[in-house]
Order: structure tokens, then C-alpha cells, then sequence
């Protein structure tokens, strides 16, 4: 790699960290099971998929704070197809955006954010709720990572996706992350991508990295091209957020 090319591709990245993965792109994934992962959710800007997001209390759905780009939010959940065309597809109004007080941009981290829907949604066979940890997840655990969208083929679709990652030592995903000239903001952790072929895209932001029924991570941002393997895939450690989450559910914040 020629040192043009390296200041080229930092420059790139760079920018790409400020704005996050935005859309949902699973590489080298498959479907998901109509009977499993029922917390997930769709969070859409006028009327159109914009993120992904997970169902975490019946009337929270946990996503990235990037995702807030202005427009009419609202969430579909109990499905994984969000074809417009869909039969009875269920969206409700987010009624209140709780983004982390402490937000500026995925480059500096606390890139989580609580949507608050207009209706308390009874789970039960079509719609379920997903634990989240109190303690951070050790490293080489296996996980998967879900979304819609784009596959690696870049075609579009409107099935939900899932496809089987490792986690990766902090360390290790730092050291990656700084040949590139970004240094990693604090609260997050690193799966796929890295010395695989399989990871987030362009990109499933806000959905959720899922570890033993656990939704451990929340996808942040990427180097920005899927051609893996390349540099770790970045998430918001969600065991580092449980006192604030808990705290906007009781209504405190």
C-alpha cells in the first residue's frame, strides 16, 4: 500500500466515522427464522428504512443515536420483511428521541439512543422483548449481527439478515483501527470484519450485535467498504449504558 494511497484511504474513513454506517447491509448473511429474533425493529424517516433497532421494553426500542437525521420517525416491528408492500405491517410514531446526553458524533462515541413508541406494544408470539447485559462480553465470543438491506452483492432487499461474528480484543481492534489514523472513542467494542469475511456494511446502524440471547453491542460505524476482511467492525457497549437506560425507562431522564 503506497503512502498516497494510506493518506487517501485515512482521509476517507475519517469522514465516514463522523456520519456513522447508515442504511443496513448484512455481508455473507442469510435470513432469519420468521419464528426468531422478534425484537427487532425497523426505525424508518419518512416512511423509509433508515436504521435498524430492537425492541428492549414494550415501549423502548434501543438504536444508534446517528440515526436521528431529521424527518418523521416512525418504527415497524413484529416482521422481517418491510416490503411497503407487506400485509399489515405495524408501524407506530416514536413519541420521544432520548439520545445519549453526552452525543456529538459516532468519531467521539456515546452513539446510543431510546425510542420512545406512541403505544405500548403487547409482546407475545409475533413481538418479543430482548435482554440486555450487565457485564461487557469477554473477547473470541460468538455472536451475530442483524439487519435489512443491501447483501454483498449490493442488492437490495427487504428481508431481515443475520450473519455469525467473533469479538474481538479491544487491544487488538485499537492497534487496527490507529494504522488508519482513528482512534477509537471509549464504551465500545469490536466484532467481525477484522481476519473474516463476514460483518456489517454500509450499515445495519443501530441494530443489534446478539450474544448468547443478549444484545451486547449496538452497530456504530465501519471502514465503509465491504470487500472483508478489513479493519474490526465498531459498536456502542451497551453494559457500559444500563444505568442510563434504566433511568429514561423509570422516566427519570
Amino acid at each position: 500500500m503506497t503512502a498516497a494511497y494510506r493518506l487517501l484511504l485515512s482521509v476517507a474513513l475519517t469522514s465516514l466515522t463522523l456520519t456513522g454506517t447508515f442504511g443496513a447491509d448484512i455481508i455473507n448473511g442469510k435470513k432469519v427464522k420468521k419464528s426468531s429474533m422478534l425484537y427487532m425493529a425497523s426505525v424508518q424517516i419518512d416512511g423509509k428504512h433508515r436504521c435498524g433497532g430492537f425492541l428492549i421494553d414494550p415501549s423502548y426500542v434501543l438504536t444508534a443515536a446517528h440515526c436521528d437525521k431529521g424527518g418523521n420517525m416512525t418504527v415497524i416491528v413484529g416482521t422481517h420483511n418491510i416490503s411497503p408492500k407487506a400485509a399489515n405491517l405495524r408501524r407506530y410514531t416514536v413519541q420521544h428521541k432520548h439520545k445519549h446526553p453526552s452525543f456529538r458524533n459516532v468519531k467521539t462515541g456515546n452513539d446510543i439512543m431510546l425510542l420512545k413508541l406512541s403505544k405500548k406494544l403487547k409482546t407475545g408470539r409475533g413481538v418479543k422483548t430482548i435482554k440486555i447485559p450487565d457485564k461487557p462480553l469477554k473477547p473470541n465470543s460468538k455472536c451475530q449481527v442483524v439487519g435489512w438491506g443491501k447483501t454483498e452483492q449490493h442488492d437490495v432487499v427487504n428481508d431481515l439478515l443475520m450473519t455469525d461474528v467473533l469479538t474481538i480484543n479491544f487491544t487488538t481492534c485499537q492497534m487496527e483501527w490507529k494504522k488508519l489514523r482513528v482512534n477509537l472513542p471509549q464504551n465500545v467494542l469490536c466484532a467481525g470484519g477484522y481476519e473474516t469475511k463476514s460483518g456489517a456494511c454500509q450499515g445495519d446502524s443501530g441494530g443489534p450485535l446478539v450474544c448468547r440471547g443478549n444484545a451486547v453491542g449496538i452497530v456504530s460505524f465501519n471502514m465503509g467498504r465491504c470487500d472483508y476482511p478489513n479493519v474490526p467492525n465498531i459498536y456502542t457497549q451497551i453494559s457500559k449504558y444500563t444505568a442510563w437506560i434504566k433511568k429514561v425507562i423509570n422516566g427519570g431522564a
